[in-house]
């Protein structure tokens, strides 16, 4: 089954359709900046023109970045803040919505790394902010956003972001520091069996990753930049917000 998944973010909205059998985009994806201000009504006229790009009149999926209760936006940290209560199914058409971090989660746990596992996987996308997908022997606890545990009296994507290390000018390796204090500080909570390390960021794993040194074991996204797309197509196919 083919169906339209488009990606939400904080700098980028992309969409393409893709196979939610094979977890595979079938034409290449289309990117658009966010606007800004990112405000409800011209974020939606991006994914409208996503729509129209691929003459699309099938299913579609759409992620968020914040949390997403049964299609109602609750929190909106790195988008405009006039998004909080916003019933986003409803404003992009009974699109089928939610967290852009589960949906990419849920497509590292049905077709990336995450297959196959059991006991506590961790899915954390680093971009403009700190995204988070918390599987327990494959189910999902949602919403999770442990972006914003504290660190050093400061959200932890205000410090360990991949956009902190752009604005910052870090090097791979300082940035990596900063990186392995975040995951020590999730893997002391919750003790995961593997954590899966998403977003952009994945695309460049060997320039940060062998400077990680913690005891759980750590591997880029299978499906790197491509798992909120494929993450938000399954949801509409299988009915999974």
């Amino acid at each position: 089954m083919n169906v339209l998944g488009i990606d939400i973010g904080g700098s980028g909205i992309k969409g393409a359709p893709v196979d939610t059998e094979a977890g595979e985009l079938v034409e290449e994806r289309l990117r658009i900046p966010t606007p800004e201000p990112s405000v409800p009504d011209e974020v939606a006229k991006v994914v409208a023109s996503i729509v129209e790009h691929f003459d699309w009149n099938g299913p579609v999926g759409v992620t968020f970045p914040g949390v997403v209760v049964d299609g109602v936006i609750r929190t909106a940290a790195n988008v405009d803040p006039s998004w909080v209560g916003v019933d986003a199914g409803r404003l992009f058409g009974g699109a089928t919505v939610l967290n852009d971090a589960d949906a990419a989660g849920m497509a590292e746990m049905t077709f990336g790394e995450g297959k196959g596992r059991k006991g506590t996987v961790l899915v954390l996308t680093f971009g403009t902010g700190i995204g988070s997908a918390l599987f327990t022997d494959g189910l999902l606890v949602r919403n999770t956003e442990l972006g914003h545990l504290e660190l050093r009296g400061k959200d932890a994507e205000h410090r360990a972001s991949a956009r902190v290390r752009e604005e910052h000018e870090l090097s791979w390796d300082k940035w990596a520091e900063r990186v392995e204090e975040y995951l020590r500080h999730v893997e002391m909570l919750f003790s995961p069996s593997l954590i899966v390390i998403g977003g952009g960021v994945s695309r460049k794993a060997e320039k940060f990753l062998p400077h990680v040194k913690i005891d759980t074991p750590v591997v880029p996204a299978g499906l790197q930049n491509e798992a909120g797309i494929i993450g938000a197509a399954h949801a509409a196919a299988t009915g999974a917000s």
